[in-house]
């Protein structure tokens, strides 16, 4: 990848990273390992448009993370344009789409991937991978290790609830490899 694209990746990346924070609540703490946390589809769409706005005043994506657990965190995401190609070495992603279509690409490979974190690698495009439209009322899971994009076409639009679970332990995966 030549220069000029990274520094625009790392740019796309900065920003990403910034609306992030700026939205995203900080971390709930569990009041207890019994107590429920409950979201409607009403509630999750309401939280949606809020982020509709954000996102459409800005980049054309945002979310807001719901709460977080000792191995997952639930999300919120909205996004109007293509999202970065992503990879999550020890967490899967699982997507609950409560609004709009978009086109999950997976698998293949990340062009241009730089790890902006332990275990955490975001290119420009997954390529050669799976084609896959995920619309209201679907639910699609992309396991740790997997390469994914998602890819918004023309004036459509995308809200999903987004469940970050811990498939792999970091500790373990280090430890076996130095094993090796």
């Amino acid at each position: 990848m030549d220069q000029l694209s990274q520094e625009i990746l790392k740019e796309l990346l900065q920003k990403e990273r910034e609306e992030k924070a700026q939205y995203e609540p900080a971390p709930a703490v569990m009041s207890s390992p019994t107590a429920v946390d409950h979201w409607t589809p009403a509630v999750l769409l309401e939280h949606g448009e809020r982020l509709r706005h954000v996102a459409l005043a800005g980049t054309g994506t945002t979310g807001e993370t719901l709460k977080r657990y000792p191995r997952h965190t639930t999300m919120l995401s909205f996004r109007s344009t293509d999202g970065v190609a992503e990879l999550h070495r020890n967490f899967a992603d699982i997507f609950v789409v409560l609004d709009g279509r978009a086109v999950l690409a997976t698998g293949g490979r990340i062009i241009g991937g730089i790890e902006i974190e332990e275990g955490e690698i975001r290119g420009t495009k997954v390529e050669g991978g799976s084609l896959l439209e995920i619309r209201a009322g679907d639910v699609a899971h992309v396991p740790a290790g997997v390469p994914h994009q998602m890819l918004v076409s023309g004036d459509r639009t995308f809200t999903a609830m987004v469940i970050k679970v811990q498939e792999k332990d970091l500790e373990q995966e280090i430890e076996a490899e130095n094993a090796a």
